[in-house]
């Protein structure tokens, strides 16, 4: 999706969500002070919060979109993420007030004086923020806005609290047991929940996540479809904002290639990134590896063989051996989950080299970026 449309996209249902939450903050609020009720007029405030929250993403969305300069030569994307951590710190306010003035009630309860228009208006309130915050979350999730999503999932929050405050009411006409000060403090628990979670999905991408895992097995698939390419490996992705990526990948090149063709298979990998996936691959690193001497062949099969018996190593990449210098080098691929990556790396090449006593390993220690997204 080009950036200018996924701009006006934001724009125009970020503009739908404030008029509506507008709106319903209105009614909202000369409902809940007619009717003496603390919950509606907590849910009116809400609805503030969210028509906030919708200016902020239209705020940080125009930031976002300011062009690579000096100062930020990476451009301004992660402006985007910003934004979310404030839509987030608001859903997380929103909740602890509403926490705040909830047990207030508990401890001095007021009397409501619900009517069956106030009722009406509140239950067609519910079932708007539903189509809203569905409507607003599907799009955020679409156009790969953060801020959006953030949005959405407050908005459908704002009317689960209003699902509430209805119930609460309904329970008072019928038995004259007031529970929407009990109902309030419950569901700003799931208020303030919520908003941790906002809050530290937010900053887990501020402070940088290995990227999307599907999006990094399409870029593999494409660097390898290249003839001269025998494998791709060790593909980091660095985001800098929603949908932009700067990478590095290192391939396995036939010990014949020649420079020439290296460089322009270079070339000709990152243009293909760049148009098929929007990836910009600032550097693409060669491993040499031997594909012409039978014997090299069968000692790397065995090799393979002896390595990945272990069970924490997934893979080994960028074999090659150098029958001169009796050596051979290649990287290994030990997982996350093993409890000492490093000891299970050092029985690796201890077991090679008393299996090899004639041979010199330079063994590298490697990790799967793919894997740290799962």
């Amino acid at each position: 999706m080009e950036e200018n449309n996924r701009g006006k996209i934001i724009v125009r249902t970020s503009v739908i969500g404030i008029l509506a939450n507008v709106l319903l903050a209105a009614f909202k609020a000369g409902i809940g002070l007619l009717s003496n009720s603390i919950a509606i007029v907590l849910d009116a405030v809400n609805n503030l919060s969210d028509a906030l929250s919708s200016v902020i993403t239209i705020v940080g969305m125009k930031l976002a979109a300011r062009e690579p300069d000096k100062k930020h030569p990476f451009g301004y994307g992660r402006i985007e993420y910003i934004s979310s951590l404030v839509i987030a710190l608001i859903v997380l306010y929103a909740g602890i007030t509403s926490l705040t003035e909830s047990v207030k009630k508990i401890i001095h309860p007021d009397t409501p004086d619900y009517s069956t228009v106030s009722l009406v208006i509140v239950g067609v309130a519910v079932l708007v923020k539903i189509g809203l915050g569905l409507f607003v979350k599907k799009t955020g999730e679409m156009v790969n806005s953060d801020s959006l999503v953030n949005s959405g999932k407050d908005a459908i929050l704002d009317s689960v609290i209003s699902s509430a405050t209805l119930i609460a009411a309904i329970v008072f006409v019928l038995s004259g047991v007031s529970l929407e000060a009990y109902l309030g403090a419950v569901i700003s628990l799931v208020i303030v929940k919520a908003g941790f979670e906002m809050l530290a999905e937010t900053l887990s991408k501020i402070l940088g996540e290995p990227g999307d895992v599907r999006l990094m097995q399409e870029i593999k698939r494409t660097v390898c479809s290249f003839d001269e390419v025998k494998g791709a490996y060790d593909l980091i992705l660095h985001n800098y904002g929603p949908d932009t990526y700067n990478g590095s990948v290192h391939i396995e090149l036939e010990d014949g290639c020649e420079l020439t063709r290296v460089d322009e298979l270079n070339r000709e990998i990152m243009t293909t990134v760049y148009q098929q996936h929007r990836v910009i691959l600032t550097a693409i690193g060669i491993y040499s590896i031997n594909t012409k001497d039978e014997e090299v062949k069968a000692l790397r099969n065995e090799i393979a063989k002896r390595v990945l018996a272990h069970e924490h190593v997934r893979q080994i990449h960028g074999f090659y051996y150098s029958k001169k210098e009796k050596a051979v080098r290649f990287d290994v691929v030990i997982s996350f989950d093993a409890k000492s990556r490093q000891a299970v790396f050092d029985e690796v090449l201890k077991e090679l080299e008393q299996t090899y006593p004639d041979l010199r390993f330079n063994l590298a220690m490697d990790m799967d970026y793919g894997e740290i997204g799962t």
